[in-house]
């Protein structure tokens, strides 16, 4: 079995990633998702307004610095967890001096792979 990422966070725009990052709540939020919180647990420990905290959890998707997917509550409907998908963000300037970002994620475990199929065909139906 692999060491898959999600292909569609092999490249992110390199101005989302510096905006996200340049962000003191965005920083506060990759902080704590080191494992899986779901909004409400950020919102106690990150003293950041919930409808602020969802902003800067998509700004965190978009630039692919944050990872999300869906579990069924026991109780019924879904909750969604967030956790950091990067171990390190380089950003690098060439020889024209065009600049690059590159991310270094950790490998996938199987389990997670699937989860991140299911959320997707949930989102679908």
């Amino acid at each position: 079995m692999g060491n898959n990422s999600a292909a569609s966070e092999d490249a992110p725009a390199l101005q989302e990633v510096l905006d996200a990052l340049d962000d003191p709540d965005c920083r506060s939020i990759l902080r704590q998702t080191v494992e899986p919180m779901t909004a409400n647990e950020l919102n106690d420990v990150c003293d950041i307004p919930k409808s602020t905290l969802y902003r800067k959890l998509e700004l965190l998707s978009s630039a692919s610095l944050v990872r999300e997917w869906d579990t069924i509550n026991s109780g019924g409907g879904r909750v969604t967890h967030y956790k950091r998908s990067f171990d390190n963000v380089m950003i690098s300037v060439d020889d024209t001096g065009e600049f690059s970002v590159s991310i270094e994620r950790p490998p996938q475990s199987t389990d997670e792979r699937l989860v991140d199929i299911w959320s997707m065909m949930g989102d679908e139906v």
